[in-house]
């Protein structure tokens, strides 16, 4: 308790030394804790959205298809097995095909999916309606690069499994706006029993959408499972990816607060040699010594993590409540990335942050606090150090 108020008595006596080095210490934990806060929410934001709208309980594939490359649509296709009819499954019919608008040629991605479907979140519903053209469901990005507003005619040209190209005209129904610009971006949804009529694939889809309770997802003969996990990858590697980049920061803010912290205790020894000769000559042990320097250099990570939280506490709170706006270029990632990402901060991020920093500048402290056990408490007297 003594070496604590003794502590305690330096840092205030220390005067504006110590204050810039809580301030930079605080910074530091308000930054990490707030880059990490980011990246869990937006984890958490788009593997919501992509479950809702894209993946659901996971997905069979046909076995040929694979969603990076195009040249197997054609061949991707085969009837939907008996076991996945229920209404706890959405089969969809993907193929390509090009639209005209306004005169310009456009390729696009055709995906066929039931009106009255509940598993995902799409708005199906609206492809319901009754009208001679192609009722068609396109999103707002889709929506923007074609040109294309609601009510819209434009020209859709396809080709059959028979190799025959045809063409009619196609309606724009709904504009749905959505984060997931996977199940956007250069797509049109149409209904599946029209699309299957097209294409002259009666009852067949290219992938299956389970429902989020579905629990039965065995192997079938010519389609694959893919969980969630494997579906959400491309979204797993991109904030693995932001979360190395973001470390680059984390070390660097980190080092900066450890050297202002190294540098002061380094500059405390030097200055104050006389006091901690008079201190061992009075009969307290080096160790002791030590542990006072050491506790010092502690009691700056302690008085930071107090400033912090008085300052970072309403900040954060306020973010978490309102969220972050994100640029529309943004978008063109492909990934699924809101207009506003809420962060998550959760205690573990926020504990974990705080006892690093704190274990960090405990060790950083120690380190030159050990220079004391080489000192003669006569010569320190004297103002010389060793």
């Amino acid at each position: 308790m003594i070496a604590l108020k003794l502590a305690y008595r330096n840092l205030v006596g220390a005067g504006l030394r110590t204050l810039l080095n809580v301030i930079v210490l605080s910074m530091a934990y308000l930054i990490i804790i707030w880059q990490q806060g980011f990246l869990d929410g937006w984890n958490r934001q788009a593997l919501h959205d992509m479950i809702n709208w894209e993946i659901g309980g996971g997905q069979y594939w046909q076995q040929q298809y694979d969603p990076y490359d195009p040249f197997t649509l054609e061949e991707s296709h085969a009837p939907v097995p008996a076991a996945l009819t229920d209404a706890s499954v959405v089969p969809i019919l993907i193929a390509q095909a090009t639209i005209y608008p306004q005169g310009r040629m456009q390729n696009v991605v055709l995906k066929g999916i039931a009106p009255g479907q509940t598993v995902l979140s799409l708005p199906t519903v609206d492809l319901q309606a009754d009208i001679p053209e192609i009722p068609v469901l396109v999103g707002t990005r889709m929506a923007k690069n074609a040109n294309l507003r609601l009510g819209d005619l434009v020209t859709v040209r396809w080709r059959d499994a028979n190799g025959t190209f045809d063409a009619a005209e196609a309606k724009v129904v709904r504009i749905m706006k959505t984060n997931v610009s996977s199940v956007d971006q250069g797509q049109l949804w149409l209904p599946l029993e029209h699309l299957q009529k097209m294409l002259r694939m009666p009852g067949e889809a290219t992938i299956i959408v389970v429902g989020q309770e579905t629990e039965k997802t065995g192997p079938l003969p010519n389609w694959e499972f893919r969980d969630r996990a494997v579906l959400s990858q491309d979204l797993a590697d991109m904030i693995r990816m932001k979360r190395v980049s973001n470390s680059i920061l984390y070390v660097i803010l980190l080092s900066l607060a450890l050297l202002a912290i190294f540098d002061t205790q380094v500059l405390a020894i030097f200055r104050r040699r006389k006091e901690i000769g008079t201190l061992i000559a009075l009969g307290m042990t080096r160790g002791a010594v030590i542990r006072l320097f050491t506790l010092e250099g502690a009691m700056h990570g302690i008085l930071a993590t107090i400033v912090a939280a008085a300052y970072g506490i309403p900040l954060l709170s306020l973010q978490a409540v309102r969220g972050i706006g994100m640029p529309e270029v943004m978008d063109s990632f492909g990934l699924a990335i809101a207009d506003r990402i809420f962060p998550v901060y959760s205690a573990a991020l926020v504990v974990g942050t705080t006892l690093i920093v704190l274990v960090a500048v405990t060790i950083v402290s120690f380190m030159p606090a050990r220079r004391i056990a080489r000192l003669n408490p006569t010569d320190a007297i004297k103002g010389k150090l060793s």
